[in-house]
């Protein structure tokens, strides 16, 4: 019986048949192809994975959330029943810890309906065992939920979608593709100009040889779960690296065993992401009827929730983890960590003010 192709060989076919492929269906194939994408595998996360998310660093982070989910629900008149779904729940550690707290509030378990959208099976059966007391669904569609209250938490969900990538030569821009020379796959641009009215305002005059990165498929994501919340009420908290204003520059990176890789190396085998436009997705909030919080830092918007102040509470409680509690608390929130990289989105329906923004 003959091997299957590797994911690598199957892309080189497509592109020897078919001609380069833009960035975005590179990074989809890499990412989700059914038997060999980098999400339909084993598990990626830890120190034994490829990295590490802020909710494996500590369960303060998941708690805060849970502190915020909570102020939201209560908001909201405190309905008796809603939908809490999370984008890309990993192992399920967040919504553990968040639930855990949550669980103090009553009447919120009881009205809560825990949805997960999640493609990696192995992290399904990690969520199954940490979230199976609480009834959680999956759904392969991101907006299948019922017609009620939807509170949204993606911590690192966007930043993985699949994004296209522009480059300004002279006055018109060209899109960047995936070819092969000599057989070896290579960035190229393709031949068709676009005009840079095509492009957002913020970037149009950009100089020759800049990058602009469109994710139309977060763009979509937005859209959907921001109608369902103009019509049913609620809120999408997103918290992922990325800028709060649409700019230019390349941040397509592919992750391997905690370092940086060769995206084009070996697809499938590395996490490829890239920086998040939070103002493009505030636009696309704001066109469907959505409120859009001031985006936040993670350090200011964890700070306001009160983590310092967790982080002595757990010290007290343990002495002997004080070390690995100020650690955690460090790679959260300090600058030269995740407290400045990380952003924080909240988009909302009217009359809610979601904690933690300015």
């Amino acid at each position: 019986m003959t091997d299957p192709l590797s994911l690598g060989d199957l892309i080189d076919r497509q592109i020897v048949h078919h001609g380069p492929m833009s960035i975005a269906t590179y990074m989809g194939l890499c990412l989700t192809h059914p038997r060999s994408g980098y999400y339909s595998g084993t598990d990626p996360l830890g120190a034994g994975g490829d990295f590490i998310t802020a909710p494996e660093i500590s369960q303060m982070f998941g708690e805060l959330i849970g502190f915020f989910v909570v102020n939201l629900w209560q908001q909201l008149g405190q309905p008796k029943s809603f939908t809490l779904l999370e984008l890309g729940p990993g192992r399920g550690t967040l919504m553990q810890d968040a639930l855990r707290v949550a669980a103090r509030a009553e009447g919120f378990l009881d009205a809560c309906h825990l949805q997960l959208f999640e493609a990696n099976p192995a992290l399904r059966a990690l969520q199954r065992e940490r979230l199976g007391q609480h009834s959680p669904y999956w759904s392969d569609e991101i907006d299948a939920v019922a017609d009620d209250p939807l509170i949204v938490v993606a911590n690192e969900f966007f930043d993985a979608l699949p994004i296209r990538q522009f480059v300004r030569v002279g006055d018109n821009w060209h899109e960047r593709q995936v070819g092969l020379i000599d057989g070896r796959r290579v960035l190229g641009l393709s031949p068709t100009p676009l005009p840079a009215a095509a492009m957002p305002e913020a970037v149009r005059n950009a100089a020759a040889g800049e990058v602009y990165e469109a994710n139309l498929a977060a763009a979509d994501v937005m859209q959907r779960l921001a109608r369902r919340i103009a019509t049913h009420t609620g809120a999408v908290l997103a918290i992922d690296y990325g800028y709060d204003r649409t700019q230019t520059g390349e941040t397509l990176q592919a992750v391997q065993n905690h370092g940086f890789a060769d995206p084009l190396a070996e697809p499938g085998a590395a996490d490829l992401s890239a920086h998040v436009d939070f103002a493009a997705l505030g636009r696309v909030a704001r066109a469907e009827g959505l409120s859009v919080a001031p985006v936040a830092t993670q350090r200011d918007f964890l700070g306001r929730l009160g983590i310092v102040e967790r982080a002595s509470a757990l010290a007290r409680a343990n002495p002997g983890q004080s070390d690995v509690l100020a650690s955690a608390l460090h790679r959260l929130t300090d600058s030269g960590q995740m407290g400045t990289l990380f952003k924080v989105l909240c988009v909302h329906s009217d009359g809610l003010e979601p904690i933690g923004f300015s």
